[in-house]
């Protein structure tokens, strides 16, 4: 996996549907018919670039591997895509 720009992660998440909160760091919280799910990231404000390591605890924070992490971000994983993944390890249940 290569490194991501920190805005990249935050703008690449925003548009399948995550929430901003900020705070001492950017909080991205999925939203869920429109309400905050328990399904969260955080993202420094110190950070600008991410290598694997803290993408892989995004991935994990995410509930995702780091291959259907690259694939939220750059857009073949589509969020009802992610949503039936969710559902489907039962961590979300609408």
């Amino acid at each position: 996996m290569a490194t991501r720009k920190a805005r990249e992660i935050k703008e690449g998440l925003t548009k399948k549907g995550f929430i901003t909160v900020q705070g001492d760091h950017t909080f991205l919280f999925l939203s869920v018919e429109g309400r905050k799910s328990s399904i969260r990231t955080k993202i420094s404000h110190g950070i600008k670039e991410y290598g694997d390591n803290l993408l892989s605890c995004v991935a994990r924070e995410l509930h995702l591997s780091t291959k259907q992490l690259d694939d939220l971000l750059d857009c073949p994983l589509k969020y009802e895509d992610y949503l039936s993944i969710l559902k489907t390890k039962k961590i979300l249940v609408v």
